[in-house]
This record gives structure tokens, C-alpha cells and sequence, in this order.
């Protein structure tokens, strides 16, 4: 009976922890040459500061955000990421 109680322990332990993990992405790179795309690295800046903002939102638990905010962050790393593939592609066009 104990040892039940001590291995449902550990194992809800690890999945906190590795929930926790999940939770903290890492923030968007910000890849794109300004000198070359203004606009583009103006835009990658931007998803930054909102993956930061929401970030705080999250450490601040202003209210149960029920995913939503980690689903956001995903979005804007997958935005982040299309801006610097439009750059690439900018970039092969002006061969």
C-alpha cells in the first residue's frame, strides 16, 4: 500500500515537472537581417515582444489561461519561422 502511494507520488511528480518543461518554450529567434529586411526583422521583433508578454502573463497567473497562451506561443514561433523562410526566399529572388 505504500509503495502504491510513493510511486503514484513520483510519477505525478515527473508529469508536473515535464508539464512544466513543455510550458517553456523558448523564445523566437530573431534571424532576419535588418540591413536586408527592414520589415521582416521588424516583424520577427514583434513576435518576440508578444512571446514575451504573453510569457508574463503566464508567470504572473493572472487567471487560468487553459492552454491558450502556450498555444499562442506556438503560433508565433511558427510565424517567426515563416518570416525567415520569406526572407530566404527573398534573398534566392534577388539571384
Amino acid at each position: 500500500m505504500l509503495k502504491n502511494r510513493i510511486l503514484a507520488a513520483v510519477i505525478g511528480s515527473a508529469l508536473c515537472i515535464g508539464g512544466y518543461a513543455l510550458a517553456q518554450q523558448p523564445a523566437p529567434k530573431r534571424n532576419v537581417s535588418a540591413a536586408a529586411h527592414p520589415n521582416l526583422a521588424a516583424a520577427q521583433r514583434l513576435t518576440a515582444q508578444a512571446f514575451a508578454k504573453i510569457t508574463a502573463a503566464q508567470d504572473a497567473n493572472e487567471f487560468d489561461l487553459g492552454g491558450h497562451a502556450a498555444k499562442a506561443k506556438a503560433l508565433l514561433d511558427q510565424a517567426n519561422n515563416e518570416l525567415k523562410q520569406a526572407a530566404q526566399t527573398a534573398n534566392a529572388n534577388k539571384k
